[in-house]
């Protein structure tokens, strides 16, 4: 007899283990607006959590690096 069901080629991934992609690796860096109206560069997560600010972007991309992440710029 003949199978003939698609099989799919991946399985799906969920929500929460998408939004883990890349946390122990990975944070996210951009231009910010702090709430005393300073500009600084807001490090995040992967899943988007803010994790720390910093004064220029050569510091946060430090900061990143000295926790073992690589940053990634995002505007």
């Amino acid at each position: 007899m003949e199978n003939n069901e698609a099989t799919p080629a991946f399985t799906p991934l969920p929500d929460e283990a998408f939004l883990s992609l890349g946390a122990q690796q990975i944070a996210y860096v951009k231009a910010i607006n702090l709430p005393d109206g300073a500009h600084a560069i807001g490090i995040f997560s992967a899943d988007g959590k803010p994790m720390a600010a910093a004064p220029s972007i050569e510091l946060a991309q430090a900061l990143c690096r000295q926790h073992d992440l690589e940053p990634a710029l995002v505007h």
